[in-house]
């Protein structure tokens, strides 16, 4: 038998928690992410880079640059001021800039691969060579940024002192293991590009968010019960903030990255061409340091251990953080751990 008063208790419980948090929303004017001070050094198009202002002198000379996934917004790796991976690489000595890839638009619907690797970024590296009259940089890249930085690293090792990548895609062999390489074989990415010109980025979070839809809904039965604590709310509307606010994708980027990495595996066989050059995994003899997460549901574990054994590095180190694939910008043990052992490793470089 059902205890009505029991009912109606919980009923009143929860419009209590309603209110107060109602109330708590209210007083929220604003959800302010990426406060790290920095200030805007290059652009190109629709293509930025900014320079993160340091109170005192870094540990090392040699700067280090920061490329994000295309797909989302690079906010994520400087969150809030505790759960910030580029403020805490700042404060263990490392002196860095950061890409800004933009808002792609209808206009933006030819640029390639090789525009983007080859151009921006390999632009965005010589401009800091020159800013700070020195040969080579560090490079970090996280998923997909940690693939492209891969490609640039391999084509240009003599302008790099150092790479580090986190969580990111090399190889594309065992689609079955995972649901957003199974779908990629069967995606028509030729009719997409030809087609919408633009890929959305509602289409790609989408696909995202059903690798583990039970996630989507979790995460809101969570948020009544922190409806009255003000930060434990500011760091869910940070990260949802965050998560919705995704750049579209070139058509033609789009094409190459999807028939030419997911599907065929180009870069681990050593067929993938950029401007009609291969690239070959074995000139890429830099330092290199690769952060996978135990738990990524993401980007397979295999995926990015494999590329060890094809790269030409001598000095190369593999770190398995355990968490998921957002942690290891957000987590507390990625600020406590992670970073630190991170800056680190290439200060003792430098």
């Amino acid at each position: 038998m059902v205890n009505t008063n029991s009912v109606f208790s919980e009923f009143v419980e929860i419009g209590e928690k309603i209110r107060k948090g109602y109330n708590t929303l209210k007083s929220i004017e604003e959800v302010e992410v990426a406060t790290t001070p920095k200030e805007l050094v290059w652009s190109c198009d629709k293509v930025k880079m900014f320079h993160y202002l340091r109170d005192t002198p870094a540990k090392t000379k040699i700067p280090v640059l920061v490329s994000f996934a295309m797909m989302n917004r690079h906010d994520v790796l400087d969150l809030q001021p505790d759960r910030s991976l580029m403020k805490k690489l700042l404060d263990e000595g490392l002196d860095i800039y950061i890409m800004d890839w933009g808002y792609p638009s209808k206009a933006d619907r030819y640029l390639t691969m090789e525009d983007y690797i080859l151009g921006y970024m390999s632009d965005a590296v010589d401009f800091i060579r020159k800013t700070h009259k020195v040969d080579k940089i560090h490079k970090m890249g996280i998923c997909q940024g940690g693939l492209f930085s891969m490609i640039y690293a391999s084509i240009h090792p003599e302008k790099l002192k150092t790479l580090t990548t986190y969580v990111a895609p090399y190889d594309f062999t065992d689609s079955h293991c995972n649901m957003l390489f199974k779908w990629t074989q069967y995606v028509d990415a030729d009719t997409m590009a030809d087609t919408q010109g633009i890929i959305s980025a509602d289409m790609l979070n989408n696909a995202f968010s059903m690798l583990k839809p039970s996630m989507d809904f979790a995460k809101f039965f969570g948020v009544l019960e922190m409806m009255e604590d003000r930060e434990k709310l500011m760091n869910f509307l940070r990260m949802e903030k965050w998560k919705a606010d995704c750049p579209d994708m070139s058509g033609e980027m789009y094409r190459k990255y999807i028939k030419d990495l997911f599907r065929d595996n180009k870069l681990i066989k050593g067929e993938l061409e950029l401007d009609g050059k291969k690239v070959d995994l074995k000139n890429m003899t830099v330092p290199f340091l690769n952060v996978y997460a135990t738990e990524d549901n993401i980007i397979p574990n295999n995926s990015t251990i494999a590329v060890m054994d094809h790269i030409g590095s001598k000095d190369k180190q593999l770190y398995a953080f355990p968490g998921g694939h957002i942690g290891v910008f957000v987590g507390a043990k990625s600020q406590k751990e992670l970073a630190p052992a991170v800056a680190k490793w290439v200060v003792e470089r430098s």
